[in-house]
């Protein structure tokens, strides 16, 4: 085999190896690092950095990560995964409609169980009471971070935990950041900017429809 046609069938690995990409996890995040486990290996990247197998690690925090494949970058929640060779996924959309009050209210799931929702754009996160915590099983106490909340009436000490899921009609996100509140308020689940921020939103008369980003 001569130099160019190694050349040649070397360039034709590379491209074959990008194309190859059919999924990629994300195992542990961290400030400017990311452990990815792409189709199965464990890349262990600093922020700038691309894998053997195409895949740069544009930015991670260690909540999120920002992935770049065949000039397409996607966010990767920590746990989350990208499948189907980074194919853009359908656009996902849900409406709601103002009730007699003025506000926004639908039904969701957090973690598997239902749950009401009140939208509220002014909540940096998901908030709800420790009594709604506990009926939707989720023991704050043990997995969530002792925090200073700010509310209307001062601050409070409550706790901040990380959501397994969240859907909102068939809108999901996942290790969504919520806060949980000592005693009986807010008396609604408020749906905050912690999943708000991932959606677009549009106001069509008394009807606001939520649209997935990715």
């Amino acid at each position: 085999m001569n130099r160019l046609q190694t050349l040649l069938f070397a360039l034709t690995l590379i491209a074959t190896s990008a194309q190859a990409v059919e999924r990629v996890d994300a195992v542990a995040l961290f400030n400017n690092r990311a452990l990815l486990k792409i189709d199965g290996e464990r890349r262990l990247l600093r922020a700038g950095e691309t894998s053997p197998e195409g895949v740069r690690l544009v930015s991670s925090t260690s909540e999120r990560a920002v992935v770049e494949f065949d000039g397409q970058s996607r966010e990767l929640a920590l746990g989350g995964h990208i499948g189907g060779s980074f194919a853009t996924p359908e656009q996902q959309s849900t409406t709601l409609y103002r009730d007699a009050s003025g506000m926004f209210r639908t039904h969701g799931t957090i973690n598997g169980r239902l749950v009401n929702l009140m939208l509220d754009t002014g909540a940096t996160s998901i908030a709800m009471n420790e009594h709604e915590a506990r009926r939707l099983g989720i023991d704050f106490r043990v997995k969530g971070e002792q925090s200073l909340i700010g509310t209307a009436s001062g601050t409070v000490v409550g706790y901040k935990i990380q959501l397994n899921e969240v859907r909102v009609g068939p809108i999901t996100q996942r290790n969504v950041t919520a806060v949980v509140m000592p005693g009986t308020s807010p008396e609604e689940v408020l749906l905050g900017a912690s999943f708000l921020r991932n959606v677009d939103m549009e106001h069509k008369g008394n009807a606001l429809e939520l649209r997935s980003r990715y």
